[in-house]
């Protein structure tokens, strides 16, 4: 085990796309949430408010920007909503997968002299395709 030194490459996967024509440039990985704080004051509290950790945990968006072919058109728009395993593959070799589905893909403005380029928004369901709670899951 080891830190990472280097981003690139860090590559998205999209389990029921996987020949997807879109490059990366940036991807920022998935954030853990915990949910914030229960509160547990009561009047019977003396000093201090108290809290708990909630029980249930989120995994945040994940946004990414590349390039991309315009035929990617039809895969996006089918992607739309498409509840699926996604992927990050990270520059050490490891990933972490999730179910998600792709919520957003906004191209950018298109300019003479520089390389096309939009930006795409994964939501996380952490449930699958039968309604099943599933947690993320790393491999090494």
């Amino acid at each position: 085990m080891s830190r990472l030194y280097d981003g690139f490459p860090t590559l998205i996967e999209f389990g029921s796309f996987p020949n997807v024509k879109f490059w990366e440039i940036n991807v920022t990985p998935p954030s853990m949430d915990g949910g914030g704080a229960n509160d547990t004051t009561t009047m019977r509290n003396t000093a201090f408010r108290t809290k708990m950790p909630k029980k249930l945990k989120s995994m945040g968006d994940m946004t990414f920007t590349a390039a991309y072919d315009p035929v990617v058109y039809n895969d996006m728009w089918a992607m739309i909503n498409d509840n699926q395993i996604v992927t990050v593959h990270f520059s050490d070799g490891s990933r972490v997968s999730a179910w998600g589905w792709l919520n957003v893909f906004t191209p950018a403005e298109i300019v003479e002299g520089a390389q096309p380029h939009a930006a795409g928004t994964i939501i996380f369901s952490n449930m699958d395709d039968n309604l099943n709670e599933v947690a993320p899951w790393y491999q090494a």
